[in-house]
């Protein structure tokens, strides 16, 4: 598979009077499955449209393998998309809309019954997609991306109307897309789901980055490094913890929290000195806490919360 990368670059885009993109920029290379991420009115949906060439920048470029997506003949052979999975006429069937795509880019017509039992889809192939599930959408628009079998997917909330297997399902297939060394940029409001799957996240809010790094790397950052402790004797935990020079702190009566030392450090303290204890946990931020804090002020909208505006 020849080796593809999307890169954005300088994007300004205007709407009347908002600011829809004020200078995007970043790249997404293959290997890696690339988290999307930011509040209502961040972008994102701008970016992907001037990416797929449906909407033209003010300023800078998006470029496809260092092309820009209208100058690609038949497209879908290095960039599939799922962008709105409810893009499909009712009255067709499954089989029969991923035909037409087929034919529009002559792809031969076994390709179509390939993706469909990649997507899982084989036994509603043939009925109607008016009467599909929007979990079902979401795999024939997956199914679509993949048609011209491209080194390059741009997912938009693929998550989104999917039950449990369905979850799992597009996880693997994700994590499998980029072990084969393709481009995989995937859009989504599930922090959780993004980060049991993706390797790097791309955080933007009001059109510009506010971060572009590893998931684990923004994760580590921004946890606090302490350890929690359980205990029904937290005095007693707290003095043999000091006596051995840790920073612990008694906060509840059964709770006691340390920093700078490592949870099995902890453990061997508390047994040398005979002190019971139900959990020593390292408390670690998760990718949703690390997106609250990137976007806080960048949200487009934001409710009261008793009477008050929301922080």
């Amino acid at each position: 598979m020849s080796e593809q990368t999307i890169e954005v670059s300088g994007l300004r885009k205007r709407f009347g009077t908002t600011q829809a993109l004020d200078g995007m920029t970043f790249t997404v290379p293959p290997g890696r499955v690339t988290g999307f991420v930011g509040p209502n009115g961040a972008g994102k949906s701008t970016t992907i449209r001037v990416v797929l060439g449906l909407d033209t920048p003010d300023e800078g470029h998006a470029l496809v393998g260092g092309v820009p997506y209208r100058r690609l003949r038949r497209p879908l052979r290095y960039v599939g998309a799922l962008v709105d999975a409810a893009a499909v006429q009712p009255g067709r069937t499954g089989r029969n809309h991923l035909l037409w795509l087929a034919r529009s880019q002559r792809l031969p017509v076994r390709r179509v019954d390939e993706v469909i039992d990649l997507v899982g889809l084989t036994s509603a192939a043939r009925r109607k997609a008016g009467g599909f599930s929007l979990g079902m959408r979401q795999r024939l628009g997956i199914a679509a991306a993949m048609l011209g079998d491209p080194p390059a997917l741009i997912l938009d909330e693929p998550f989104n109307g999917m039950d449990p297997e369905g979850i799992i399902w597009i996880r693997g297939l994700l994590r499998s897309l980029a072990d084969e060394g393709r481009v995989v940029l995937v859009s989504s409001h599930l922090m959780g789901e993004l980060q049991d799957t993706a390797d790097h996240v791309v955080v933007v809010g009001r059109g510009r980055v506010l971060a572009d790094a590893p998931v684990d790397e923004l994760v580590s950052l921004a946890s606090s490094g302490e350890v929690l402790l359980r205990t029904a004797v937290p005095a007693e935990a707290t003095a043999a913890l000091r006596r051995a020079g840790l920073a612990a702190t008694a906060v509840d009566p059964r709770t006691v929290t340390v920093a700078g030392a490592a949870a099995q450090r902890i453990v061997a303290v508390l047994g040398q000195a005979g002190v019971p204890f139900s959990e020593v946990s390292s408390q670690r931020a998760s990718l949703e806490d690390v997106y609250l804090r990137l976007t806080a002020g960048a949200a487009e909208y934001r409710a009261t919360v008793g009477g008050e505006q929301g922080r």
